[in-house]
């Protein structure tokens, strides 16, 4: 028998059809972060044992839309921008574990399939959607200048039907694109066992975080929200929250594999 290749499924003769290839990823893009303030007990639902909510200002959180090209180290993707080019919204909470802060993505949206099983792999719980977001423009007036002034709206809707809205308008720079969004990422990998009877094949906390990163400039300004009672999603049970503030920035970084923290059943788990 043949010794299948591939880093992810379908692992086939040669790996080529693979959904996904192999790590080191690397990514640029532009991020748009809009943090505001919940109730606490609404971030507290969103994390499982044996996470607690963040020491300082529990209720912050962050809605942040991305739009990234990505690439294997092969860079062959750029080269079929298909295969590069994706969006992604994701909510992002703070939580505590063992003494140390984390940042977490409790939920994300994206618009590729290869986007959402990279999400498989690294913890993200990703769902295919639509996004769109406003394009900075250096020339013409298409397109808003990343100046004070600048107005950028961004939008993510899932089977059909709309889950929130964002217009931010720059009125200056930052040091920092916020708080929330800042400290290394905390996701749970899991997969419910074959005999769906409740347990988990797979059940476990890792933790990650980029390396040759860089970072643009930070425009920070107002931003406006609204989210939509969804049929399919929970975002509205974040209602009512306070806007804390807007911020753009475009970034580069690179990932490869992670650490994990936690595994249920496992009595060597840190």
């Amino acid at each position: 028998m043949a010794e299948l290749q591939g880093f992810m499924y379908p692992r086939t003769p040669t790996g080529a059809a693979g959904i996904l290839p192999g790590p080191p990823w690397h990514y640029s893009g532009e991020m748009l972060t809009i943090e505001f303030r919940t109730d606490p007990a609404n971030v507290a639902e969103l994390l499982p044992e044996p996470l607690q909510l963040a020491e300082t200002d529990p209720g912050a959180v962050a809605l942040i839309w991305a739009d990234w090209q990505s690439c294997s180290d092969s860079f062959e993707e750029l080269l079929d921008p298909a295969r590069a080019q994706y969006k992604e919204v994701f909510l992002v909470v703070r939580c505590q574990y063992q003494d140390k802060t984390y940042s977490r993505a409790a939920y994300i949206w994206v618009d590729k399939d290869f986007a959402m099983a990279r999400g498989v792999v690294q913890g993200y719980p990703k769902k295919l959607s639509e996004i769109w977001m406003t394009r900075a423009v250096s020339f013409g007036k298409a397109g808003p200048r990343l100046e004070p002034g600048g107005r950028f709206g961004a939008t993510v809707s899932t089977w059909g039907r709309r889950i929130a809205d964002a217009v931010f308008t720059i009125t200056g720079t930052a040091e920092t694109p916020g708080f929330v969004n800042a400290h290394p990422m905390l996701h749970s990998r899991q997969m419910p066992a074959i005999e769906m009877d409740g347990r988990d094949s797979l059940d476990e906390l890792v933790t990650m975080r980029g390396f040759d990163v860089e970072l643009g400039p930070v425009y920070a300004g107002d931003a406006e929200l609204e989210i939509h009672d969804n049929p399919t999603e929970e975002l509205d049970r974040l209602k009512p929250f306070e806007i804390i503030g807007g911020y753009y920035r475009q970034v580069g970084n690179s990932m490869a594999g992670g650490t994990t923290v936690w595994a249920a059943g496992n009595p060597m788990a840190k």
